[in-house]
């Protein structure tokens, strides 16, 4: 077990659920975009709806997409933060089917206008879980580093991303594959280890059937 299953995270705000896994949503969403975005909407479901406000959920998430730690003093000033980098926020609330409680639904944009959407979960004591990216289901906590794969769902893509991967020694840890339907889109996250160097991700990105390729390496507090 790990110390912050029994301690909890060290952080700003009074719940580890609404504040600290609210700031590791917007990091992770950030880091999924691969820079600091210029336009946020947030949709915030179920407890973090209907109590997000006096928990700063709203405030940590923004926080978490300006790149702060779950126990940066500035968290509260994030909307305030955001506004000075010129950041645009929209926060808001509604359902989403399915969802645990504590979900937040994120549309992210960057000054290339490439647009991420991302729907994560609290989890409680900090943690968090992906659910889906782009509306295509994946599950994972940005704990690990992290392979998130999308390819044409056809015969022999799985095994030249798993033999790259041996070929240069990394060690998967955990592989789980989607598809919203057959001989469409699929999405494989592979959770590995060890840090993956560049060269890998080159080769990966450039093999036959891949569409994108993303990679979140082991979440680190700045």
């Amino acid at each position: 077990m790990n110390i912050f299953d029994i301690m909890g995270p060290v952080m700003v705000g009074p719940s580890s659920s609404h504040t600290a896994g609210a700031v590791r949503i917007g990091r992770t969403a950030r880091r999924l975009l691969g820079s600091q975005p210029v336009r946020a909407d947030i949709l915030l479901h179920g407890s973090f709806a209907a109590t997000g406000a006096g928990h700063g959920t709203d405030r940590a998430i923004v926080a978490g997409l300006l790149g702060m730690a779950p126990d940066d003093p500035d968290i509260p000033k994030s909307l305030w933060l955001a506004e000075g980098v010129g950041m645009a926020v929209t926060i808001r609330t509604g359902e989403i089917r399915n969802a645990h409680p504590n979900t937040a639904l994120l549309t992210v944009t960057n000054t290339e206008e490439r647009t991420l959407t991302v729907s994560a979960s609290s989890l409680g004591g900090g943690r968090i879980r992906v659910n889906a990216i782009d509306g295509m289901e994946a599950a994972f906590s940005g704990e690990y580093p992290t392979l998130i794969i999308r390819n044409e769902d056809r015969p022999g893509i799985l095994s030249e991303v798993t033999r790259a991967l041996g070929d240069s020694g990394a060690n998967i840890a955990t592989v789980q594959l989607y598809r919203d339907r057959r001989g469409g889109l699929a999405v494989t996250v592979i959770e590995c280890d060890e840090p993956l160097d560049q060269r890998l991700l080159n080769e990966l990105a450039g093999l036959d059937g891949v569409v994108r390729c993303t990679y979140l390496d082991r979440e680190k507090e700045d």
